[in-house]
């Protein structure tokens, strides 16, 4: 069975993949029972944030981890992929400056890939 790390991680190096914009690993699992990890991560564009989402979802699923619910539409500017423990956000750049998790977890951890190796 993966871990909360081993999925962070493999969502990092997806988004990784796709030439993502200012990943960022934010731990939250000692102020939240939403999740460990969030990972937040943006794109140029509506075909770059397809690209993200979809290969997310592909590397967790090939390491067997479906998500529990996915938000948003790759149009809507935010996409919401809930694996239980980790949430991956992805959004368009306007988005993300919009909505700043970053700010509003600002008690959380952030944390870098080599955290999680």
């Amino acid at each position: 069975m993966i871990d909360a790390k081993q999925m962070a991680l493999a969502a990092y190096e997806a988004l990784e993949d796709k030439k993502a914009m200012d990943i960022r690993i934010i731990e939250i699992g000692e102020i939240s029972p939403v999740a460990d990890y969030f990972i937040i991560a943006d794109g140029n564009s509506v075909p770059q944030v397809e690209a993200m989402t979809d290969s997310v979802s592909e590397r967790l699923l090939q390491l067997g981890v479906a998500p529990k619910r996915v938000e948003g539409t790759k149009n809507s500017g935010w996409i919401l992929m809930d694996y239980g423990d980790i949430v991956v956000h992805i959004f368009s750049s306007q988005d993300r400056l919009f909505y700043d998790l970053e700010r509003v977890w600002r008690d959380g951890k952030t944390v870098g890939k080599s955290d999680l190796l």
